[in-house]
């Protein structure tokens, strides 16, 4: 039975050089590559993903990753030879992906849209048969808890999670709360490598998927 590596990251802000990267067949970063999402952060983000032996990898934009939204042509082209996901589905080894950035809104960030309806659309959009979803926000309640004990994932997120059941969800975005929970059958990893104050500080998770039983952290903080 053919096993699976998943390396993922999230939140590196300009700090990807400093990772150590295991190999792995599938390289996954979840969004929050930059900073300020200039051109010039996304070609040098671009040019290291380049450098990674993974065969596959899969990219989501997050709330500082600017030009995506306002741009994304320029941007992808910019983002190099990688499968980027914005309200898309892709088939890869086996799996049936599904990649979103959008967030709830929180001052004047990108891929941002109100609590409600707005975010509700976006998630509706979730194909029922997804295996691995890939989101920059948590989902409400799992992952989600910021250092003032604020819960700030998003609730219709949590709701089409529930209906649709992927075996792995991976996020980011609430750097506090790096790590990996299991619930309702569901795998969640928060992929965050960055603090709250931005120091590069968590390594990148490490699932193996194998096929036809499902997912499993192997490698959380680079501890086995």
């Amino acid at each position: 039975m053919s096993t699976l590596r998943i390396v993922c990251l999230s939140d590196t802000h300009n700090l990807h050089a400093g990772l150590v990267v295991p190999e792995g067949d599938l390289l996954i970063h979840s969004g929050d590559f930059t900073g300020q999402g200039t051109p010039k952060e996304i070609e040098a983000f671009g040019d290291w993903l380049a450098t990674q032996p993974h065969e596959h990898k899969v990219v989501v934009a997050g709330n500082h990753d600017f030009l995506f939204e306002r741009d994304r042509p320029r941007a992808e082209a910019l983002l190099g030879e990688v499968h980027y996901l914005q309200d898309q589905g892709l088939e890869l080894l086996g799996l049936r992906l599904w990649g979103s950035p959008w967030t709830p809104e929180f001052h004047d960030w990108a891929f941002n849209l109100p609590r409600g309806q707005a975010l509700a659309d976006k998630w509706a959009l979730i194909p029922e048969d997804t295996d691995l979803l890939i989101t920059h926000g948590p989902p409400m309640g799992l992952l989600d808890r910021t250092c003032r004990g604020l819960v700030v994932g998003c609730e219709d997120l949590r709701e089409a999670a529930a209906r649709v059941r992927p075996a792995l969800h991976v996020f980011g975005h609430i750097h506090e709360e790096y790590g990996v929970l299991e619930h309702d059958s569901m795998l969640l990893v928060n992929a965050c490598n960055c603090s709250f104050r931005y120091k590069l500080v968590n390594a990148p998770t490490v699932i193996d998927w194998e096929i036809g039983v499902g997912p499993r952290a192997v490698s959380v903080n680079g501890e086995h």
